[in-house]
């Protein structure tokens, strides 16, 4: 394994935008997508697609499916099989990455230097840039750059009319904001979101360095210290099946012929009915319980079990993944992997850190509800509603909504009867659960 040293440049702006970065070579695509979009300051909305070759758009070129793609039953090899050093080989050699098929923003990666590779190193880091990300659905290169002029140009004339042929006359400047270059918050962000993988440098390690406060700090410190994560987790088959019952289930319920989802791609009502009825969902949710669009609690535990790699869909049907197939009559191994993957993997970096803290505040085994703890945390690492009002428990517990669906499928939470009556204390079961997910984000040494 070494370090490559790239430059990824955004094609055809009109001074260069681009992003120097340290990457280990063992990183695989879907990990370079979720890197690249930190270093320009992407949100991820849009699709996106790798290709290798002597253009994007060459026929000699070979593409990789973004997850959308592999789901959707397109035919190639998914993204996250792909190692960089399988399309990255030496000095000069370039990759293409082409994000929001609107806009085509087009960028392209170029090796500069293969370097050896230091094993304390974090395995992505961005050491220099020129220009702000662009923002969010700007019109491509062309609308990035009449912004640019009509921000770095306030009094201009001609720039103000340029703007407003292109975003109309009603449109603000701020409407379509550039992400300011900002080498630490990148780095900051990058290390929150390879730390699953890091060896030397874990997400915990990274989420305390961005806490500001030191009392914050030392509250954060004193909720890692009292999760006891040095402890290994003792787990005994009849708690783990017990547990997992629910994604157990719904992995026997999809067995080895699939579903046939609906035309929009949801389960059909028969299976939404069941999953109501023989899960016991009815006193969580109002309505028929037959429309999964409409039944929270079973669209919630499909996706997660997607996110989860225990399924996925192939040709308009849902199908047992390799994993699936694997684990859906071992509960106790079920049980460890649904902790290796927690929070699950929603393509949304925010939900895993809110999954994370939400994780911390369970491992510690207080009976208290965890997120008072959840929102001071996300506050102290600078997270604020859209309009800067800062961190509630209310905002905490929609943040770790993900991680949360989990949590409750596995009973890691008390529940009272009645319609949305869920009281969040955790249960030993849910401290126990929370421990073993959190030893996969620790440092390795």
């Amino acid at each position: 394994m070494v370090t490559y040293q790239v430059r990824v440049e955004l094609e055809g702006t009109r001074s260069p935008l681009w992003r120097r970065l340290e990457l280990a070579s063992d990183l695989f695509l879907d990990e370079v997508h979720h890197i690249i979009q930190a270093a320009f300051g992407w949100t991820d909305s849009h699709l996106h697609e790798f290709a290798a070759g002597p253009s994007y758009y060459s026929r000699k070129s070979e593409h990789y499916l973004c997850p959308f793609q592999v789901e959707e039953g397109a035919a190639g090899v998914p993204e996250d099989e792909v190692r960089l050093d399988e399309v990255l080989a030496r000095r000069g050699s370039k990759l293409f990455y082409l994000y929001d098929f609107g806009d085509d923003w087009m960028h392209v990666i170029k090796v500069e230097a293969v370097l050896p590779r230091d094993e304390s190193a974090p395995r992505a880091i961005c050491i220099a840039g020129e220009r702000p990300g662009p923002g969010e659905d700007c019109g491509g290169v062309w609308g990035y750059e009449v912004i640019c002029d009509a921000i770095d140009h306030p009094d201009s004339a001609a720039a103000a009319a340029d703007y407003a042929r292109m975003f109309g006359d009603d449109a603000e400047l701020d409407d379509f904001p550039p992400t300011p270059f900002d080498l630490d918050s990148i780095n900051a962000t990058l290390a929150m979101s390879t730390g699953k993988d890091a060896e030397s440098f874990g997400l915990l390690e990274a989420l305390a360095h961005a806490i500001d406060s030191a009392a914050d700090r030392q509250h954060f410190q004193q909720m890692v210290a009292m999760a006891d994560l040095d402890t290994p987790v003792d787990l005994d088959a009849d708690t783990a099946a017990q547990m997992v019952a629910p994604y157990t289930w719904l992995l026997n319920r999809v067995g080895t012929d699939g579903i046939k989802l609906t035309g929009a791609g949801y389960l059909p009502p028969a299976h939404v009915e069941a999953a109501m009825a023989e899960l016991g969902l009815g006193e969580e949710w109002i309505g028929k319980g037959n429309r999964e669009v409409q039944t929270v609690p079973v669209l919630a535990l499909r996706e997660s079990a997607q996110a989860l790699g225990l399924l996925r869909k192939y040709r308009g049907a849902l199908v047992l993944s390799k994993l699936g197939r694997k684990l859906r009559n071992d509960p106790l191994a079920l049980w460890w992997h649904l902790a290796e993957q927690t929070p699950p993997d929603m393509d949304d970096f925010c939900e895993i850190h809110a999954g994370l803290v939400l994780l911390l505040a369970l491992a510690g085994g207080s009976a208290d509800d965890p997120y008072p703890a959840v929102s001071r945390i996300l506050d102290a690492i600078g997270w604020r509603d859209i309009d800067g009002t800062r961190m509630t428990p209310v905002m905490a517990r929609l943040a770790a909504r993900e991680t949360s669906f989990v949590l409750r499928r596995l009973g890691a939470f008390t529940n009272e009867p009645g319609i949305h009556r869920w009281d969040d204390n955790p249960t030993p079961q849910g401290t126990l659960f929370a421990k073993a997910a959190l030893t996969t984000w620790l440092p390795t040494t």
